[in-house]
């Protein structure tokens, strides 16, 4: 190798490395046994393997209820996001309204505000609604941070669609509901899908709004139920935790695994202009 080769990946070796081990560390504490956790006179290799912290996960806590809570939340928060930015981005980009820009930059603004200043006034307008500790509020919940990133990522997006294809669509009489359906649509899926996933995403690792407006153990997610049920006092259940770190992951790795192309695709496409 020659020294070129070794200045370029010697530092991404340590990198990928530097990345990869929290979730080495995660999958070697799942599958110890608890004494070895204890006590081991290795951490990085398991002498006793077992599978016992992920079967007490499942039979001895409403794991899987919160990971089926999980998956309807972020699938939900998903498609409502995305259908909402869709026609939103293109009404911006298009139909060139008054104030179209200023509508552009605030929807922008709109996303870097933390959520954590939001939670507050958001819960009076829960309480008001009688929205608090129902599973689906969080839905719409999560649709107030999704909508403005997925709006600027698509206007982006929208900008490298040729507008003759449009031009020549309406000269063949097509409405503008039929040109974002028919026309647009199909080129727009890159961008959709990497909102899609910036949206899920960040839907199934939220926790604020979760632990704020559910109660009811039935109604937690993955994140919430984990630091809640599992974390007594000082007692810390480190291989239910870890196994259920492993397992809630696990969609997310899916999720990129299949659709990465299309999510480079669309980041490429909405940096462009």
């Amino acid at each position: 190798m020659t020294v070129r080769n070794l200045r370029i990946y010697a530092p991404l070796a340590f990198y990928g490395v530097f990345l990869l081990l929290p979730f080495y560390w995660m999958i070697v504490t799942t599958f110890k046994s608890s004494a070895e956790l204890l006590n081991t006179p290795n951490p990085f290799l398991i002498f006793h393997f077992t599978f016992s912290h992920i079967t007490d996960l499942l039979t001895q806590t409403q794991y899987g209820r919160w990971f089926a809570n999980t998956l309807f939340i972020s699938v939900g928060a998903t498609v409502l996001s995305v259908f909402i930015s869709y026609i939103a981005a293109y009404a911006i980009i298009r139909l060139r309204f008054p104030g179209w820009q200023a509508v552009s930059t605030a929807i922008f603004l709109a996303y870097i505000v933390p959520p954590a200043i939001l939670f507050i006034p958001l819960a009076t307008v829960i309480i008001q609604l009688h929205w608090f500790d129902q599973l689906w509020a969080l839905i719409p919940i999560y649709a107030t941070f999704l909508v403005p990133f997925c709006t600027w990522l698509l206007i982006g997006f929208l900008k490298t669609v040729p507008r003759e294809l449009e031009e020549a669509a309406r000269v063949d009489g097509a409405s503008n509901v039929a040109i974002l359906w028919k026309i647009i649509f199909p080129i727009a899926v890159p961008g959709l899908i990497s909102a899609a996933i910036f949206s899920f995403t960040l839907s199934w690792n939220e926790y604020l709004y979760a632990l704020v407006y559910m109660s009811s153990s039935g109604n937690k997610t993955v994140s919430v139920g984990m630091t809640t049920e599992l974390i007594r006092g000082d007692v810390f259940q480190w291989g239910q935790l870890m196994a259920g770190a492993l397992i809630g992951v696990l969609p997310a790795v899916l999720v990129y695994f299949f659709f990465v192309e299309y999510y480079v695709a669309g980041l490429s496409g909405s940096v462009k202009e």
